[in-house]
């Protein structure tokens, strides 16, 4: 007969990776504020004021939004220059965090979260674009921090799939499991999140509370798509052996 410890290591271990922005908070334009004053500083001889209304935030990492800012006014993005505005923009982000009015945790997050983490087959761990500091400030101000204890992030990789292979590996070596008997699911709510998902071969849950309506993320591949994350249907998501 197995002992409860030799049951829980033979268990399929479940990875859940969470996006952050769209998925469990909205930051109220914190995000975006930061950034437009670190490009500030470093873009000071320009004589207009940096706005950064035309570059697509949803679902990007935080390094390719950066290149992609500089790019508009015409600098070259180096990758020196590039950290050089990250580090200026995780040090205003605490700031305009604070400052922001509109900042939410979105409905069910919490509970779900809560429900999650009480589970010995699965762990909690990130898929963000954000910097690493930069997610743990958004999640701090959210009183989400706590839940998380690794991930993959903008830091890691400017390309999401990427990043998403480094959350699943630092996964892996937490559980001390192999990928054959892990089922991984990512959670987020763009069309971004669901193609990085199916690149590293991971389940996904999609949710439209950041801006996609849920016929685009159906039409992107997501293995269920759900108004936000108080619906019935997230928790079979992280069931052991459910069918894509």
């Amino acid at each position: 007969m197995k002992t409860p410890a030799c049951y829980i290591r033979s268990m399929q271990r479940i990875i859940a990776l969470f996006d952050i922005d769209g998925t469990l908070l909205r930051a109220g334009g914190a995000g975006r504020r930061a950034v437009e004053l670190a490009l500030s500083e470093v873009l000071d001889e320009l004589d207009e004021d940096v706005s950064l209304h035309s570059v697509e935030f949803a679902g990007r990492t935080d390094p390719w939004i950066v290149r992609a800012a500089l790019m508009q006014y015409g600098v070259a993005a180096d990758d020196d220059l590039i950290d050089d505005v990250l580090r200026r923009y995780v040090g205003h982000l605490p700031r305009e965090l604070e400052r922001a009015s509109a900042f939410e945790v979105l409905p069910g997050v919490l509970s779900l979260l809560s429900e999650l983490s009480n589970r010995d087959d699965l762990v909690l761990g990130l898929g963000t674009g954000n910097t690493e500091t930069a997610a743990y400030a958004k999640l701090e101000r959210g009183g989400l921090d706590s839940f998380f204890g690794f991930g993959g992030f903008g830091s890691d990789h400017a390309e999401r799939p990427e990043l998403l292979r480094t959350a699943l590996h630092r996964g892996l070596e937490r559980t001390g499991a192999q990928m054959e008997d892990a089922r991984v699911v990512v959670i987020g709510d763009t069309p971004h999140d669901v193609a990085a998902a199916r690149a590293i071969g991971a389940h996904c849950v999609a949710v439209s509370t950041g801006g996609y309506e849920a016929s685009t993320l159906q039409a992107a591949g997501a293995s269920l798509v759900v108004s936000d994350l108080r619906a019935s249907a997230v928790r079979s998501a992280f069931d052991r052996g459910t069918p894509e």
